[in-house]
């Protein structure tokens, strides 16, 4: 009968270890899936830290003001991080830069003012945008931008620049980036 007793116990002590382990990586996952949504027009950090290099839809820019290879300080504050940082132009693409308003699909929080898309992550067949213009973002720069429904807030001329930059608050280098306007861009 002791034995009896013993092996309950046991069971029962196993059977509550993986109810609380259970818990404890649920609770875990949910916080991870939380801290990257931070939606607002603030800084963003939901961007991907290594972009893919290619770009399909846009030419390169003939004559950019920085070319290739060129080492730049960024001006632009879309990322934390960002602002100040030493970056290297990786390419310059033909394209007017439009800064849009969507509801994330996947937890239809609104991202107000997200800086850039460019004109062939959009749906449809048009050569340009203009402010108010309702869109649907073929873009993934973030979670839930793809197929999100989106207002053009603003649009800038191009070109379009890809770059690769070390945030100044620390965090890992920051590959293929799209996109930075010219006029986020300043000499080193």
């Amino acid at each position: 009968m002791g034995k009896l007793k013993k092996l309950v116990r046991y069971v029962c002590a196993v059977v509550a270890m993986l109810f609380l382990v259970a818990g404890c990586s649920s609770n875990s996952t949910q916080k991870e899936g939380s801290s990257t949504h931070s939606h607002s027009s603030e800084k963003t950090e939901m961007h991907e830290h290594t972009g893919s290099k290619k770009v399909h839809g846009l030419k390169k820019a003939e004559q950019p003001k920085y070319k290739a290879g060129t080492k730049v300080k960024l001006t632009a504050d879309h990322m934390k991080g960002m602002k100040d940082a030493n970056a290297t132009i990786v390419n310059a693409y033909d394209s007017k830069l439009y800064a849009v308003d969507y509801k994330s699909t996947s937890d239809k929080k609104m991202v107000k003012d997200h800086k850039w898309v460019t004109i062939n992550e959009i749906e449809g067949n048009r050569k340009e945008y203009k402010k108010g213009d309702k869109v649907t973002l073929k873009a993934d720069h973030m979670a839930g931008m793809k197929n999100s429904s989106a207002t053009i807030v603003e649009v800038q001329k191009g070109p379009a620049y890809m770059v690769n930059y070390q945030p100044t608050n620390g965090g890992k280098q920051v590959t293929n980036h799209k996109w930075v306007a010219e006029d986020e861009i300043g000499k080193r």
